[in-house]
């Protein structure tokens, strides 16, 4: 819900972010007309209570940005941008792009967060926490099951601290060039992710049932555990992710989201929609401007956004969707 009222205090108008369902409301009013940037956690409270999923895209770029927040714009939907340290050290710089996309959440009117996707190292979770991020997802999946958790409650200590919420990984969710998320010795167990949780104290967990991250191999859909998503969903009560959502097939996306799926990961298919727009209007106009050919990208990457926000019910969740009365003045 946004709602624009004057402050007791100030001359100009507060925007204000809430989430409400049947139990409150949570407010976040920045001054100024400006939502910025939000935790993730109430976005996916919400999420969890509606029963909806809500895109987590990775932005390397100006393009990638204003591709996903426009796209939420269109479909009026929250959203969350990933940044992993691979991304940030190669080519999308901290000092760069995380006073860009907080300028382009500052003129938006829907729930933008800004998420610190697969950090490991300690001190990449600490740089991630300075420059702004506001939410940090600690994957420690690949470590034994009790230096996962110790690591995980740590950064859970320290993200909350810093005011941001935190996601963790249990399972495994490898790469699917290398066959992973085929057997289920890597999948969530579901005892195990009761005394993670409880443990950890994280405000949303990632769970391994079948997908991988990357690119499948052509004509592939993985098959997913949903029976173990249902056990996982009805154990914990809390908003789970899927990482991977890249490739897993529109029906198998459909289905984890009413089975419980709160947050999906999605970078592979994204980028790959903008590369591939770029190559064929090179080959329609190899004379054509860089500038247009960036913009061919953007424009492509929200196409394929605003498509996949309707597949998984979030388009729709930041506006009226009738005036509730007259306009005063």
């Amino acid at each position: 819900i946004l709602i624009k009222e004057k402050s007791e205090y100030q001359s100009d108008y507060v925007w204000c972010y809430g989430i409400s369902d049947c139990f409150g409301i949570v407010w976040n009013c920045i001054e100024g007309g400006a939502i910025m940037l939000v935790s993730m956690k109430e976005m996916l409270h919400h999420a969890d209570k509606n029963n909806y999923a809500i895109m987590a895209i990775n932005c390397c770029n100006m393009e990638c940005a204003k591709a996903i927040i426009g796209a939420a714009e269109t479909e009026c939907s929250p959203v969350i941008i990933n940044i992993s340290p691979r991304q940030w050290k190669s080519h999308a710089s901290l000092d760069a792009t995380v006073p860009m996309i907080n300028n382009m959440a500052q003129k938006s009117s829907v729930p933008i967060a800004l998420n610190l996707d697969h950090g490991q190292e300690y001190n990449d979770v600490v740089e991630a926490i300075q420059h702004g991020f506001t939410n940090i997802m600690f994957d420690g999946s690949a470590l034994p099951y009790q230096e996962n958790l110790e690591r995980t409650a740590l950064i859970s200590d320290l993200a909350h601290a810093s005011g941001c919420s935190i996601e963790a990984e249990l399972g495994h969710v490898g790469q699917a060039s290398a066959g992973d998320g085929v057997s289920n010795d890597f999948y969530t167990h579901v005892d195990q992710a009761v005394e993670f949780v409880k443990q950890t104290h994280v405000d949303a967990l990632a769970v391994a049932i079948g997908t991988a991250h990357g690119q499948y191999p052509q004509g592939y859909v993985p098959h997913l555990d949903f029976q173990r998503l249902k056990e996982l969903k009805t154990a914990l009560q809390m908003p789970l992710v899927l990482h991977g959502g890249s490739g897993a097939g529109q029906k198998n996306i459909q289905k984890a989201v009413a089975l419980g799926i709160n947050k999906i990961n999605v970078c592979t298919d994204v980028f790959a929609v903008g590369r591939e727009r770029m190559k064929t209007s090179l080959e329609e106009n190899p004379h054509i401007d860089l500038m247009d050919l960036c913009h061919e990208a953007e424009m492509a990457m929200k196409e394929y956004i605003c498509s996949y926000m309707q597949m998984i019910g979030s388009s729709q969740r930041y506006c009226y969707c009738m005036s509730v009365k007259k306009e005063f003045d």
